[in-house]
């Protein structure tokens, strides 16, 4: 079977909202909040980038990007998340895959790097490191990464869109 990366269409919203809020369902990590995160950034037209994993014609894995800020200003930095890929498919590559061709393809609109909060071994995989220089306000530094595609690596203070604060 062949899985195929394309950008989101309408008509993938409620799918996307469906697999996000199943894949985080049983994340003991998870705000709840996660499906939500997505449709407020497509509302507020902060959804830079939203990609779907499908295979057979049916969606099983998505991730997004948005614009980020560090240290109050935006210079072409986007964040990574959520990523959901469906229960039965997790752990095989397809996040991965996801993340490969989002960050390719950010690269090519001139996004001059990605960060996120999440755990080291899953995004090292991918090129992300955590230094220290990066900071996201009440997360332990090492769960703060970034992966830069020009220019310098970051410094200073993450900061999400506001739909990342949404709560349950």
């Amino acid at each position: 079977m062949t899985i195929i990366i394309r950008a989101e269409r309408p008509g993938d919203e409620e799918v996307i909202h469906e697999l996000t809020r199943a894949a985080f369902a049983p994340m003991s990590y998870s705000s709840g909040t996660e499906a939500a995160i997505i449709r407020a950034l497509r509302a507020g037209g902060e959804l830079a980038l939203s990609l779907v994993a499908e295979e057979n014609d049916e969606i099983i894995g998505h991730v997004a990007f948005s614009p980020v800020t560090i240290d109050g200003h935006y210079d072409d930095w986007f964040g990574l998340g959520p990523i959901s890929v469906r229960a039965d498919r997790q752990r095989q590559g397809i996040g991965h895959r996801l993340i490969r061709e989002g960050i390719h393809r950010l690269k090519e609109l001139g996004g001059k790097g990605c960060a996120l909060v999440g755990d080291q071994a899953v995004y090292q995989g991918v090129g992300f490191v955590s230094d220290g220089q990066l900071t996201y306000e009440g997360v332990p530094d090492i769960y703060v990464q970034y992966l830069t595609l020009s220019g310098h690596a970051p410094h200073g203070a993450l900061t999400f869109s506001p739909a990342f604060a949404l709560k349950e």
